[in-house]
């Protein structure tokens, strides 16, 4: 059984950095596309960065750019988003999720296993 088990959560203020953890079980790291994403209530969730498995190719949405980095352990079958100069409009539950290798990038890999998610909050 796959799962995906995100950690690093919490309260920050704004300006502020945390570190989130997606451990993966039930799989190797070969060849995959992992992607970290966020929702608040209401909203529907919306993918923020990804990256292969294989090769480090990495993507992220321009509201993050610059301020977050994706990076992976495959021998720990972990990726890490670092998070850095949060603003209020960062909170949000964040998950990981796994998918398959797409030519188009992995920002269009249809997803297929998921985490629960971790709380981030900032603080103004």
């Amino acid at each position: 059984e796959v799962q995906l088990v995100e950690s690093g959560g919490g309260l920050v203020q704004a300006g502020g950095s945390l570190r989130l953890s997606c451990a993966a079980s039930g799989l190797t790291f070969g060849d995959y596309e992992i992607g970290w994403f966020r929702q608040v209530p209401g909203q529907d969730h919306e993918g923020i960065a990804c990256i292969r498995s294989s090769d480090g190719t990495s993507w992220y949405r321009d509201s993050v750019e610059g301020r977050f980095t994706i990076s992976r352990d495959n021998a720990k079958n972990t990726v890490i988003l670092q998070m850095d100069s949060l603003k209020p409009e960062d909170t949000a539950l964040y998950s990981c999720a796994i998918g398959p290798i797409v030519t188009a990038g992995c920002e269009t890999s249809p997803y297929a296993y998921w985490g629960k998610g971790t709380q981030v909050t900032v603080s103004s």
